[in-house]
């Protein structure tokens, strides 16, 4: 079995991360880590950006942070997304989100 690795970098202000999103799931969790990005399932589906509202919500409410401090940098149409939180280091983000 190869060892997967999962970054989570520094960003100016705190952590940038990327996430695979699968919509449609029966509950909101992180289940994992999916090659270089973190996977984590949602109930919504991607209509009309509900999927992306909803991540940004969860990392928020999982993270204990004002949700303004949750920002998709890239891929709001993809199910691979980058993630860039303010105010939060990339260790706390890993330790919360990976625990």
């Amino acid at each position: 079995m190869r060892d997967i690795k999962f970054n989570i970098t520094k960003a100016e202000e705190g952590a940038a991360f990327a996430v695979h999103v699968v919509p449609k799931a029966k509950k909101n969790e992180v289940v994992g880590k999916h090659g270089d990005a973190l996977k984590i399932n949602l109930t919504s589906t991607t209509v009309s950006g509900l999927a992306n509202d909803n991540l940004i919500n969860f990392l928020a409410e999982k993270l204990n942070i004002k949700r303004e401090k949750v920002e998709i940098a890239a891929g709001l149409k993809s199910a691979e997304k980058m993630i860039v939180v303010v105010g939060v280091s990339p260790q706390s983000v890993e330790s919360i989100l990976l625990s």
